[in-house]
């Protein structure tokens, strides 16, 4: 599946989404059904981003979960969040699964208000780890407050490079210089030494660390920097539905819901057994798949008032960084069954 045309446009520090305005009129909307009966959505269009959170997805495919219930669940791969949410937003998809940067559903639900509803997040922390800081394996730096001066690189997007600003500011460095570098050339760029040190998201610290070339200065820095607290919940990706898509068909949007949550129960049972469903569906594989960390999952009828609280600090950062054109608020964009 293809987008006819990207449409994300940077405005200085911020970022808004537009929809392609003819993409709905020349391509079938997602979940159209040819059958006569309104309560089959006929085929479930569900975008990813290959990363490790969005394992939810593909094991629940993969195990035939969705088949069990009646469901016909396509799982779409895009190349980057940004892909996924343009699609969400022109109607060619019905959601997301895991991993989905829940900053661009932000920005995509700020371009098109009531768009989506969370169903699933995937909390990570120094625990649950996702992100972090890398730096060269032989590297003289040592601690956060040594990356000053240094090239210091995010993956690209407003909402990566504000988390690095935000980090090192938090470290005393002010007025930070981000270099945006696509993730998986992090390690790449820091063995050429183009880049001295980079915030970027697993699995790219684990492969760096593996093959000798980099290693991990920090875990969990979203959480401890952004969000003031170690283990503190970062909300960094998300599984939603679109809002369309649950109007029309509450049934099998609680059927849907169901079933993921039986992929994720199994992830929570048997970790080790789950990693293999990485495999097809990311560039994980082989030793990695055993080795690479896995984030936490909360359903939408899991969240805690803390979790909520952390939640919107983050959307209260990325406002605060002009990443977000306004002020959005966590609790409604929520999934509520009824």
């Amino acid at each position: 599946m293809r987008i006819r045309r990207r449409t994300f446009l940077q405005l200085s520090a911020g970022a808004i989404i537009t929809t392609v305005a003819h993409s709905c009129a020349q391509s079938p909307q997602a979940g159209t059904s040819t059958n006569s009966n309104a309560k089959d959505p006929g085929k479930i269009q569900i975008g990813f981003w290959p990363v490790a959170s969005g394992l939810p997805l593909f094991l629940a495919v993969e195990k035939g979960y969705f088949k069990e219930v009646g469901l016909d669940v396509e799982a779409v791969k895009f190349a980057s969040p940004n892909q996924v949410a343009e699609a969400l937003i022109a109607e060619r998809l019905n959601g997301t699964g895991n991993g989905v940067a829940t900053g661009v559903l932000a920005l995509a639900e700020i371009t098109s208000p009531g768009l989506f509803q969370i169903f699933a997040s995937n909390p990570s922390n120094a625990k649950n780890v996702l992100e972090q800081v890398i730096v060269a394996k032989d590297s003289p730096i040592k601690t956060m407050a040594d990356l000053r001066g240094k090239k210091f690189a995010s993956g690209p997007g407003a909402q990566n490079k504000a988390i690095a600003e935000g980090i090192l500011e938090k470290n005393g460095i002010a007025n930070p210089k981000i270099i945006q570098i696509e993730i998986k050339q992090h390690v790449a760029a820091i063995e050429s030494g183009q880049i001295d040190a980079a915030y970027t998201l697993e699995p790219t610290g684990t492969v760096g660390t593996m093959k000798g070339i980099t290693r991990i200065l920090e875990s969990g820095v979203v959480a401890k920097y952004i969000l003031g607290s170690p283990l503190a919940p970062w909300f960094g990706g998300s599984a939603a539905l679109s809002t369309k898509f649950i109007g029309q068909y509450p049934e099998a949007t609680k059927t849907y819901i169901e079933a993921y949550r039986r992929a994720i129960q199994d992830i929570r049972n048997d970790p080790d057994e789950a990693r293999q469903y990485l495999e097809g569906y990311t560039a994980i594989e082989g030793e990695l798949t055993q080795k690479v960390p896995l984030a936490a999952y909360t359903m939408y009828d899991e969240f805690k008032p803390d979790d909520l609280k952390y939640f919107q600090s983050f959307f209260d950062f990325l406002h605060g960084k002009n990443v977000m054109t306004k002020k959005l608020n966590v609790e409604p964009l929520l999934y509520k069954a009824i």
